[in-house]
Formats: C-alpha cells, sequence, structure tokens
C-alpha cells in the first residue's frame, strides 16, 4: 500500500504545473507495470480523465498543486 502511494505521487508529479493544459499518456508498452498501476488508480480515484492518464480532473489539478507546495517545502 506504501509503495502504491509513492508510485501515485510519481505520476501526479509528471504534470507540468506551469501548464496544466497537457495531458500525460501512460505507454504500456514502455511505462513500468506499477506506474500503469498508479494511473489506473488515479483514474479510479477521480484525478486523471483516463485509465492510461490523460488530463487531471478538478481534483487531480488541486492535488498537483498541493504536491507541488509539498516538494517546495521539502526543498
Amino acid at each position: 500500500m506504501k509503495q502504491d502511494l509513492v508510485n501515485e505521487l510519481a505520476i501526479l508529479s509528471l504534470f507540468d504545473q506551469a501548464t496544466l493544459q497537457e495531458g500525460l499518456k501512460v505507454h504500456e508498452h514502455k511505462a513500468s507495470a506499477e506506474h500503469i498501476d498508479a494511473t489506473r488508480r488515479l483514474h479510479q480515484k477521480g484525478l486523471l480523465t483516463q485509465t492510461d492518464g490523460g488530463y487531471l480532473t478538478t481534483l487531480g489539478t488541486e492535488a498537483v498543486e498541493h504536491l507541488q507546495g509539498l516538494m517546495l517545502m521539502l526543498k
């Protein structure tokens, strides 16, 4: 469970905060199984528009904003 959360945070950190209009595509033949699963879970949780990435939902945008703030605090 703990590693699942780390993998989900890793996927969310790939979104560019400067332009949240850009989507993300997690390719099954290029990404690890862990990242593919994390992307699917993020979609199930309502943070991403597609099971293979897509765009951030409103909830996903809020999550990325909080994640980016936390990363700045920890630097």
